[in-house]
This record gives C-alpha cells, sequence and structure tokens, in this order.
C-alpha cells in the first residue's frame, strides 16, 4: 500500500447514513474507518446523517460511501451498505467501516482516471463519442468492464485496442491499462437542427 499513499491528495470525504438503527451506529462506522485511514492521512472528513420516523422508510440499515482525490484531481470511490433485514449475515457496524476502507485503499492503489466500478461508463462515454480517437488510462479492468467490453463488440462492432502498462517510477500502485478506440459517431435523433 506504499504506492497508495504517494497518489493520495490532502482530502478524503464520506458520508455515512443510517435509517431505523441506533444513532450510535454512526459513530462506530466513523471510528472503524478513520482507523484505519488515519494511518495514511489525517484529514478526513466523514460527515453522518441519521433519518428515523416516517421519511425514514421502512427498511432497516446503513451504510459508507468514502470519495478520496488524488494529486492529479481524479476522484475515487467505495461504499459499502449493510444487508436488508432477513438477507444474508448481518453486518457490525465496525466491519463495513474498516471494509469500505480498504475498498477505498484498494481503488487508490490500482490508480486510473476512473475507478473500478465507473470504467464501463468511460468506456460507453467513449464508444459513443465522435469519430475520433479516444484514450483513457484504467486500473485494472474488473470482470464485469471485460463482459462491458463484449457487449459493445456485439452491439457497437467496436474494438479496443488494449495496452497494459506496467507500474514504475511514473506510475504508482497496480498495473495500468491505456484503452483506445474510435468512437462511433452517436448523434441524438431528436435534437433540432438551428
Amino acid at each position: 500500500m506504499k504506492g497508495a499513499v504517494c497518489r493520495m491528495a490532502s482530502l478524503t470525504l464520506g458520508f455515512r447514513y443510517s435509517v431505523r438503527v441506533s444513532p450510535q451506529m454512526a459513530n462506530r462506522i466513523v471510528d472503524s474507518a478513520r482507523s484505519i485511514l488515519n494511518k495514511f492521512i489525517p484529514d478526513i472528513y466523514i460527515y453522518t446523517d441519521h433519518m428515523k420516523g416516517v421519511n425514514s422508510g421502512k427498511s432497516p440499515g446503513f451504510g459508507l460511501s468514502l470519495v478520496a482525490e488524488t494529486t492529479n484531481g481524479t476522484f475515487l470511490s467505495a461504499e459499502l451498505a449493510s444487508n436488508p433485514q432477513g438477507q444474508g449475515a448481518a453486518v457490525l457496524p465496525e466491519d463495513l467501516g474498516r471494509n469500505c476502507a480498504r475498498l477505498l485503499l484498494e481503488e487508490i492503489y490500482r490508480g486510473g482516471c476512473v475507478d473500478s466500478t465507473n470504467q464501463s461508463l468511460a468506456l460507453l462515454l467513449m464508444t459513443l463519442g465522435q469519430q475520433d480517437v479516444s484514450k483513457v488510462l484504467l486500473g485494472p479492468l474488473s470482470p464485469y468492464t471485460i463482459e462491458f467490453l463484449r457487449h459493445l463488440k456485439s452491439f457497437f462492432q467496436i474494438m479496443f485496442k488494449i495496452e497494459t502498462k506496467p507500474c514504475g517510477e511514473e506510475l504508482k500502485g497496480g498495473d495500468k491499462v491505456l484503452m483506445t478506440c474510435v468512437g462511433v459517431g452517436f448523434s441524438n435523433l431528436s435534437k433540432t437542427l438551428k
């Protein structure tokens, strides 16, 4: 994780939420997430929100969203939520906070311009873009992104050029993947011309 520390900027934001559970859950989640993240960076801001009563809905639960800004201006995120009541094993707030912090550190280590949950969105926008060359530097491709590339090939007949960039002096963290394609030039047919 040493490479992750080098890429992290001076700001990490978080948002902790709870619905129809004890408000004390908020402090437990925040303390456990901060116990991991404070080892790397001191200024961490995690805001809390607790809903109760009619406005909170009918399902009890809690979760945490964390966002880190890297030194080059990239925002990387991680999010975890408790399991719905009656579905799966119960999750302790401390475990959820620690696991979410570890997921964020993993995203920072993977690097790239887009976090792993949004890789497919960036590739879709490149595909639908102008008939020109588009490039994006990603961390290791997630299994979802690999399957999404197959769908892009079958729907749009778009092939991406994939170049692996091993981590080195300039690139910190895990190996990177440079994705290159020529967009299909999609335009909105409903748009009126002036």
